[in-house]
């Protein structure tokens, strides 16, 4: 009688967990650095960087992966009107090239999405390859007449609705409606005043 023994695994750097949590202020410098290798140094002329330019993400809806202490993943939604429905941008999800196998992406994406959702948003739209997001349920049916500020690939405007309907008849131009970003104020040394 043969004995089948389960093969041995051996757990290399690449096994290594990662979390997902809120995006934190200490994250900028490396988020913006993980954006400009994914995206390149023209990812600020992009058509979905209107919707972004100037406003701050949704409350609660920017999320970072961490691996070993680094940043690896990106995620934000952001306030939009389309078509004068109120709705949300997803924009832009990043994962590290070191890291796309180890199903980031994907968790960034389940975990926005179901945040969006608890916290009673209606629909998220955004621009990207329908293969891939049609497995969280985005499409293309509900944006045909939606257009975006600049141009786009018609079939790259995807929309997933959490309340059935909201997007119906939703025609027109997708604007940004989210809240502005604070500006930072200068702050200077004081000079000592000779008396």
């Amino acid at each position: 009688m043969t004995t089948l023994r389960k093969p041995q695994v051996a757990l290399t750097s690449k096994a290594a967990p990662f979390a997902i949590r809120a995006e934190r202020a200490v994250d900028v410098t490396m988020r913006e650095a993980l954006l400009d290798v994914c995206f390149g140094g023209n990812r600020h002329d992009r058509t979905c960087q209107r919707l972004r330019d100037g406003r701050a993400p949704a409350a609660g809806l920017a999320l970072a992966a961490v691996r070993e202490g680094e940043l690896v993943g990106t995620v934000r939604l952001w306030h939009v009107s389309a078509g004068g429905r109120p709705a949300l941008v997803l924009g832009p999800l990043a994962v590290d090239p070191a890291c796309r196998e180890l199903g980031i992406g994907a968790a960034l994406m389940q975990q926005a999405l179901a945040a969006a959702r608890a916290r009673g948003h209606g629909a998220v739209i955004l621009l990207g390859d329908a293969p891939y997001y049609a497995r969280f349920g985005f499409s293309a049916k509900k944006t045909s007449a939606l257009v975006l500020p600049g141009p786009f690939e018609r079939d790259r405007l995807l929309a997933i609705e959490f309340i059935d309907g909201v997007l119906d008849g939703a025609e027109g131009m997708i604007v940004p409606t989210g809240a502005a970003l604070a500006k930072r104020r200068l702050v200077r040394p004081l000079r000592a005043h000779a008396a």
